[in-house]
């Protein structure tokens, strides 16, 4: 029984700290690995703003398509409606005369 009382601790205690050694690995690889994926990032950060002034003129061109194709729009849908009010026109004075 006394071998066990000093044995148990002596194993505790070097099982700790090569479970300490291991956690101390760990988070050196985990700093290392941070760093690599933070130049990454800056990297890629700085290769999407020097694309911005292109998605800034694709930005404005579909803007201003989209202006156009608007007032296209407008300008045939008032001529049908003008269309049809002449027709209507028309049709209530074919009805009146009658």
């Amino acid at each position: 029984m006394r071998f066990w009382l000093s044995f148990l601790p002596l194993v505790i205690y070097i099982l700790l700290i090569i479970l300490l050694i291991i956690g101390i690995i760990l988070g050196i690889k985990t700093i290392i690995t941070m760093s690599k994926v933070d130049k990454i990032v800056d990297s890629v950060n700085d290769k999407v703003e020097s694309l911005n002034s292109v998605f800034n003129i694709i930005d404005f061109t579909t803007d201003k398509l989209t202006f156009f194709v608007d007032r296209i729009g407008e300008a045939i849908s008032n001529i049908f409606s003008k269309l049809m009010r002449k027709k209507e026109i028309k049709k209530e004075r074919d009805y009146e005369e009658e």
